[in-house]
C-alpha cells in the first residue's frame, strides 16, 4: 500500500469457499487543471443554483423532488425513502462469478481501476489468486457493492497487485449499428495489398514498449507553468478550501485456504447443483457485516 493511500472500502474477494480480506485504494489521480468558479469581486467560491427552468427563479431545496421521465414530458416521482429502499445491500465482498480469458473484455467496457491490498492474514491467499490468474491468463468477473451502488468489475493481476477495474454494464454501451462504418475485412473496405503492406510497415516502425512517463498532458503543464509564474509575482487570491470526507468499512475474516480450496473443488465435481450449494455454505461461513447505512439523496 502506498504511503498516504486512503482506504475507500474494506471487505473480501470471494470465490468458491475462499475468502481473501482486502482493502480498496484508488489507482488513479486526476492531474488535470481543476478550474473553480470564483466571484471576481470578492474571490468567494461560486456554486450552482437550483433554477426553475420555466420561471427562471431560484427555488429552495425542500421543494425539489426526483422524477424519472417515462414519456416526453411525463414523469414518475420517486421519494427519497423509495430510492433508499431500492439501494443494493452492501455485502462487503467482491463476489467472483466467473473467470474469463484476459483478452475477452473489450476496452470500451473498462471504467475505473482500483488497487486491492490484502488485510489481516490474507497475504498468502491473495498471492495465490494473483499468481494463478497470471499463470492461466484469466481475469475474474465479479459483482461488488461500493457504498450504495452495485458494480460489475474485473479482477486483474498487474505486477504484484490485484487490480479491481470497474466495468460498464452491457446496457451502458451504445451499439455501433447506427454509425456509418466501413465494411469489416480488407476486401469489404476496398483496401489493396500494397496499402496494407505500407500501413503495416508504418505501424512496425512506430512500435515500441509502452512507458507511461513518455506521455504527458501538455495543456496541464502549460497552465501550471502559468500558475507558478503568477505565484512568483505575488498575483494570488485567498479562498478557504473545504475539508475532504473520509470513507471506511468493515473487513471479512479468512477461513482455512487449503480446506476451502478442497471443498470448492469437491463441490465442482459434485455436479451442477454444487456451485449453488458451495455459495450458500460460503455465505454461512462469512461473518455478518453491519447493515448498510442509508445515504441521503437530497
Amino acid at each position: 500500500m502506498a504511503t498516504g493511500s486512503r482506504i475507500l472500502w474494506k471487505g473480501a474477494i470471494a470465490f468458491g469457499l475462499v475468502h481473501i480480506p482486502v482493502s480498496l485504494h484508488t489507482a488513479t489521480a486526476d492531474h488535470g487543471v481543476d478550474f473553480d468558479w470564483l466571484d471576481k469581486r470578492s474571490m468567494d467560491p461560486v456554486g450552482y443554483k437550483r433554477i426553475n427552468k420555466k420561471t427562471g427563479k431560484e427555488i429552495d431545496k425542500t421543494h425539489i423532488v426526483k422524477g424519472v421521465e417515462v414519456e416526453d414530458g411525463q414523469y414518475v416521482v420517486v421519494s427519497d425513502e423509495e430510492i433508499a429502499a431500492a439501494y443494493p445491500r452492501s455485502t462487503q465482498s467482491i463476489d467472483i462469478e466467473a473467470f474469463v480469458g484476459a483478452a475477452e473484455i473489450p476496452f470500451v467496457f473498462l471504467d475505473r481501476p482500483y488497487y486491492l491490498a490484502p488485510t489481516g492474514k490474507g497475504a498468502k491467499v491473495y498471492a495465490l489468486l494473483r499468481e494463478t490468474l497470471a499463470k492461466t491468463q484469466r481475469i475474474g468477473v465479479a459483482r461488488v457493492v461500493i457504498q450504495t451502488k452495485q458494480h460489475l468489475a474485473a479482477l486483474v493481476p498487474v505486477g504484484p497487485a490485484l487490480v479491481l477495474n470497474l466495468l460498464r454494464w452491457g446496457a451502458d454501451i451504445k451499439p455501433w449499428t447506427e454509425l456509418n462504418l466501413p465494411a469489416a475485412g480488407s476486401k469489404g473496405a476496398g483496401l489493396t495489398e500494397a496499402e496494407l503492406k505500407m500501413a503495416t510497415q508504418l505501424v512496425e516502425d512506430m512500435t515500441r514498449p509502452f512507458k507511461a512517463d513518455d506521455y504527458r498532458d501538455s495543456f496541464t503543464d502549460e497552465v501550471m507553468a502559468l500558475v507558478k509564474r503568477k505565484v512568483a509575482s505575488g498575483d494570488t487570491e485567498t479562498v478557504v478550501p473545504q475539508a475532504p470526507v473520509e470513507a471506511g468499512g468493515k473487513t471479512a475474516d479468512i477461513i482455512d485456504l487449503t480446506e476451502s480450496l478442497k471443498r470448492s473443488l469437491e463441490g465442482k465435481a459434485g455436479g451442477a447443483a454444487a456451485p449453488a450449494t458451495a455459495r450458500k455454505t460460503a455465505r454461512a461461513a462469512r461473518p455478518k457485516s453491519a447493515p448498510a447505512k442509508k445515504r441521503r439523496t437530497g
